[in-house]
């Protein structure tokens, strides 16, 4: 008879592990039979034992660092092998083995990749929370209590004492809107870059983010219930900084000092300069009752008369592959996301307004995610006021991210699965919007435009024509936005009915933009205007704006394809019911003006403007 060793590995219900060895007769058998059973015996405890030990997310961390993902994910068979398949045609996915260094001001490398390559973690499809969890109410700054803002606290001050190994990290945190906008993640099965702003991929990928931001924050105090709050500032009572960022560890030095409160935010944010060595940003000078009512009034431009057809507010078809890609932002990632980003971001860096003032750095500043809960907000009204329209393209559905969630699984998740904020268990405390009473007027009697405009017409028709600025098309290379532009478009259609309007909203069509990737441009674009001087978005003839914020990144790494991530892009705006407003729906042609109001509008050009019509 030999004597051997059994292995019994034995948990106790206080949650320790002991390793139990009992001495054992087994009948004869080979050398190396016994070998093999006993080399088996310990595999087995050593591997159990390890999956005990790991089962504790903190546990995990202290003990394996990012290691712990692979591991247990092999062991417990996690629902996918973490090996990238090939995504159908037009479907976007990340290629998170491209991952690419970054570069921002010249003096300060960017560098946003996780500390291990993501393609050897395996990943989870994402599922849904329980429906019976109730649902994590998101309430408004200016109405957030003492306890409330306790416990946000303690939950930020835990993920920011995380190590940058952990996924839930605040630096892994920020870092992930550094990945997303910067291009330094490819396509999958592609060298395009992948970038989640100015395009369709905007309002779904942000909420992604603070969805899964939300729910790391509610566990690491123990609270599924915990919910962010979101900044209000397209109503009255919520157009400062709310009180609480301005404290710990709420508060980031990277702001605007001007701007603190009681300073109203500005919703069509501007930054000029006269010369080009002199860069700074003007105030609107507006008394704070008069910048509360041209915010509303922006709000309403951008959420309603600018915004009636889907692709105007959620911004272009962007599909997998080089030929896919789109640059066309909708009309609240322009303004006021855009507008408000700069706004906050700091003074002290003329040039960039980081930390929120460029993509990425823009949320390592706590405000980031109120700001953007905001966003995600005006999107669930935007989706009611217009309950017909939706999104019924597969593309755009079955496009997926991976995201970390609190119980630190990688999920894969689509976009499909963030349509319905119920499902999700989360919604908004209730805030009236009254910029949706707030339609703006024209700035002169109606009558004395069309006087001017016409008079106009005949006493500069002569030398327009010498200039070449009546043509509505810059072609062959463009037209530098250096001063005001001035030029009339053709209209199509003329007197449309009412059937026809609302099946067809009228765009004015601003095509071929071309920025430089690393400049802050802003222009405005207005119709019928007789003085530009005292044009802003409280007149009827405000069309839009073009807000381009610069990534922060002036170097893509070598294996993107710069000429992929650098895309002309396309303004469309809605202008139906501003024709009507201004009289001009019988109009053939109409008068439009581009209006520079940033310092890198001089390196910006536009190949032309036109009219379309889109359903």
């Amino acid at each position: 008879m030999l004597t051997v060793l059994e292995v019994d590995l034995r948990c106790g219900g206080d949650g320790s592990t002991s390793l139990l060895v009992e001495v054992l007769d087994f009948p004869r058998m080979e050398a190396k039979k016994l070998g093999l059973v006993l080399g088996i015996s310990t595999i087995v405890a050593a591997l159990t034992m390890i999956i005990h030990l790991l089962d504790a997310p903190e546990v995990q961390h202290a003990l394996l660092g990012e290691f712990n993902f692979i591991i247990p994910a092999m062991l417990k068979g996690a629902s996918s092998p973490g090996k990238y398949q090939q995504g159908k045609a037009g479907v976007l996915l990340p290629n998170l083995t491209s991952c690419h260094e970054s570069m921002g001001r010249s003096d300060l490398p960017v560098y946003c990749c996780p500390p291990m390559n993501q393609s050897d973690v395996a990943f989870i499809d994402f599922q849904f929370p329980d429906p019976s969890l109730p649902l994590r109410v998101r309430r408004p700054t200016h109405l957030l209590d003492e306890n409330y803002i306790a416990k946000y606290k303690k939950a930020i001050t835990i993920m920011k004492s995380l190590p940058d190994t952990d996924p839930r990290s605040y630096t892994r945190q920020a870092n992930l809107h550094c990945l997303f906008c910067t291009g330094a993640y490819n396509q999958q099965d592609s060298n395009s870059p992948l970038n989640i702003h100015r395009s369709w991929l905007f309002f779904p990928w942000h909420r992604m983010l603070i969805y899964f931001h939300e729910r790391i924050l509610g566990s690491l105090i123990g609270d599924d219930t915990f919910a962010l709050p979101f900044w209000p500032w397209d109503i009255p009572e919520g157009m400062v900084i709310p009180e609480m960022y301005m404290k710990a560890p709420f508060f980031h030095e990277a702001r605007d000092i001007s701007h603190f409160p009681p300073s109203v935010v500005d919703l069509d944010f501007s930054c000029t300069t006269p010369s080009s060595d002199d860069y700074r940003c003007f105030e609107s000078g507006l008394r704070p009752e008069d910048q509360d009512y041209t915010n509303l009034v922006m709000m309403y431009n951008q959420m309603v008369a600018g915004a009636k057809k889907m692709e105007l507010f959620m911004g272009c078809p962007y599909k997998a592959g080089e030929g896919g890609s789109c640059n066309g932002p909708g009309t609240l990632e322009l303004a006021p996301h855009n507008t408000v980003h700069k706004w906050v971001g700091s003074n002290l860096n003329p040039g960039s307004r980081e930390d929120m003032g460029v993509f990425y750095s823009a949320a390592r500043d706590p405000i980031f995610y109120p700001h953007h809960a905001n966003i995600d907000r005006l999107w669930e009204v935007w989706t009611t006021l217009h309950g017909d329209k939706v999104i019924t393209d597969p593309d755009w559905l079955d496009s997926s991210f991976f995201f970390y969630d609190e119980k630190l699984q990688l999920n894969k998740i689509k976009i499909r699965d963030v349509l319905s904020i119920t499902r999700l268990r989360y919604a908004y405390e209730k805030v009236n919007f009254p910029w949706l009473n707030n339609r703006p007027r024209p700035s002169v009697p109606l009558e004395v435009a069309r006087n001017v405009l016409k008079t106009r017409q005949n006493a500069k028709q002569q030398q327009l024509q010498r200039n070449g600025i009546l043509s509505s098309s810059f072609s062959p290379h463009g037209r530098f936005l250096d001063s005001t532009l001035r030029t009339r478009v053709n209209r199509p259609k003329v007197r449309r009915t009412k059937k026809e309007k609302d099946e067809e909203e009228e765009i004015l069509v601003v095509h071929g933009i071309d920025v430089p990737e690393e400049r802050y441009v802003k222009f405005d674009v207005y119709v019928n205007v007789v003085n530009e001087t005292i044009m802003n978005p409280r007149f009827r003839e405000f069309a839009g704006t073009f807000v381009h914020i610069d990534p922060g990144v002036i170097r893509v790494a070598r294996e993107a394809n710069l000429q992929t991530f650098r895309k002309k892009t396309d303004l469309k705006l809605g202008i139906s019911e501003l024709l009507e407003d201004l009289e001009a729906d019988g109009d053939d042609s109409i008068w439009v003006t581009l209006v520079p109001r940033s310092e890198g509008c001089i390196n910006a050009t536009v190949d032309g403007l036109r009219i379309e019509y889109i359903r």
